[in-house]
């Protein structure tokens, strides 16, 4: 079963289709609620069907190259992420509709702080979060802006923001940033981080191109490295990461 629904029907679907015998490739995020993933966790433990969730930058080759990348900076890392959107059209009719259940940096965040999580391979000890409600568009007790900071037990940092709405700006709304002691790591998307890209979901997962700098310097504090630019332009499209994720759920399947 593929559940793609909206996230508040997530929970029920995964156990009923878990009770049905099936195995589950669920869209992110696996649940509106911790305790509601918990639920379906231990339904899969005890059913041994699989549960994949569709965490699709794990299967994007540009994506996992710029968290190896970012393993090479030492630590701590310094991780700065964004992904704002100016919907309109369609787009603000999708966007209303999924913060019904949810946040943007609920409904987008997870994926990056998945990558934050990757970059670092240490355990998160604290998240702060705060948001804006921009407009009455929609629920009273819900927020189209919102920005979490995110503490790790290597010492390290990561920030990420998210807004969904037709007043949220377009200046800067993509920004895939890394820095630690030895130099950074930055996707640069000239042409998926340009203006009108924002509400394009192909653009989402775009990189074109990595950005490598190096922090050493010499004795006159001159840098002995040239940054190195790192060409992406043969990534996978949208469809072709969706392809990568299901190959992956069948591979979970048949070979465990």
């Amino acid at each position: 079963v593929c559940i793609s629904t909206y996230p508040d029907t997530h929970e029920e679907f995964a156990i009923k289709a878990l009770e049905a015998g099936c195995h589950i490739f669920i869209e992110k995020p696996l649940a509106d609620t911790v305790t509601g993933c918990e639920r379906i966790i231990q339904k899969a433990n005890e059913t041994g069907k699989k549960v994949v969730v569709g965490y699709i930058l794990r299967h994007h080759p540009s994506w996992i190259r710029f968290i190896e990348e970012s393993q090479k900076l030492g630590k701590p890392l310094v991780m700065r992420m964004n992904l704002n959107q100016q919907s309109h059209g369609y787009m603000w009719d999708v966007h209303r509709n999924l913060m019904k259940s949810l946040s943007p940096i609920v409904d987008c965040g997870v994926h990056y702080i998945d990558v934050m999580c990757q970059m670092t391979r240490s355990k998160p000890l604290s998240v702060t979060a705060i948001g804006a409600r921009l407009t009455d568009d929609i629920a009273t007790d819900n927020y189209n802006y919102g920005q979490l900071q995110i503490r790790f037990e290597d010492g390290s940092v990561g920030w990420y923001e998210a807004g969904w709405g037709p007043m949220i700006s377009e200046t800067a709304f993509f920004i895939k940033d890394v820095f630690g002691p030895k130099g950074a790591v930055s996707i640069v998307a000239k042409d998926a981080g340009a203006s009108g890209k924002s509400d394009d979901v192909d653009s989402h997962t775009k990189t074109e191109s990595i950005r490598v700098h190096h922090a050493a310097i010499n004795d006159k504090n001159e840098f002995t490295k040239a940054d190195q630019w790192i060409d992406m332009k043969d990534e996978p499209n949208h469809q072709e990461l969706c392809n990568r994720e299901q190959s992956y759920f069948l591979k979970a399947i048949q070979k465990d």
